[in-house]
C-alpha cells in the first residue's frame, strides 16, 4: 500500500483571503512567530502496492484537472511509502 500526497497551494500572485484572515487572528491569540500564511488543500490518495509510472501519470492528470485549478493553483505530487 502507498500514499499518494497532492499538495494544492495558490499561485505566489493570488491573493489569499483565507491566509490572510488567518495570518491577523495568529498575533490576537498570542502567536507571534508567523511573518505570513498562505493556505492549501491536501489530498491523500491510497493505492495497493508501489505506483507505476502509469498510475503516476495519471494521478497528475487528475490532479491537473479535478483536484487543483491550474490558472490559479500550483500542485506537487508525493509518494509516502
Amino acid at each position: 500500500m502507498a500514499i499518494i500526497v497532492v499538495e494544492v497551494m495558490l499561485k505566489p500572485e493570488i491573493l489569499d483571503p483565507q491566509g490572510v484572515a488567518v495570518g491577523a487572528a495568529l498575533p490576537r491569540l498570542g502567536f507571534t512567530f508567523a511573518k505570513s500564511v498562505r493556505q492549501g488543500k491536501r489530498f491523500e490518495i491510497e493505492i495497493d502496492g508501489q505506483p507505476t509510472p502509469q498510475q503516476m501519470a495519471e494521478i497528475e492528470k487528475a490532479a491537473a484537472t479535478l483536484l487543483a485549478n491550474p490558472v490559479i493553483e500550483t500542485y506537487v505530487v508525493t509518494v509516502q511509502a
